[in-house]
């Protein structure tokens, strides 16, 4: 029996990334989404996913047989020292630096920090201070 958590409320249900390297794209996103607290949700040959991110490679049967276009995702961090360790981790598993951990001028407390992936995804950890709230889930299980 398999058991995924279901986030009501949210407007996005889940978005998908179709990258050149799969292999480093598996290493960078498993990389920050272990210091973020995401577990890897399944994976195969062609593709692998978290939460509501499905990666996948251009021949998988999701893609269609073309790469997506560049994006921008942020992720929610728990605090600052979590968007730093995002940042430090990210860097070591084939990021590319895109802005240091820091405060931003988007509200007071906006703490983040962003990394370029391994296809040229803008991907940020922003911490919004001490006012963040968590959406309200869930748990549905599906049998099959």
């Amino acid at each position: 029996m398999e058991t995924q958590l279901l986030h009501r409320g949210r407007l996005i249900d889940h978005i998908q990334l179709v990258v050149a390297d799969l292999k480093a794209s598996r290493a960078f996103y498993g990389a920050i989404f272990d210091v973020l607290g995401v577990p890897i949700g399944g994976e195969a040959e062609d593709y692998f996913w978290a939460d509501e991110l499905f990666v996948s490679t251009k021949d998988s049967q999701a893609a269609l047989g073309k790469l997506t276009g560049r994006h921008h995702l942020a992720f929610q961090a728990a605090d600052r020292a979590m968007v730093d360790a995002f940042y430090k981790a990210g860097l070591a598993a084939g990021g590319r630096d895109n802005g240091a951990p820091g405060e931003r001028p988007y509200h007071p407390g906006y703490y983040a920090a962003f990394l370029l992936d391994p296809d040229g995804n803008n991907i940020e950890a922003v911490y919004h201070g001490a006012h963040q709230r968590s959406a309200p889930s869930v748990e549905i299980r599906f049998e099959g």
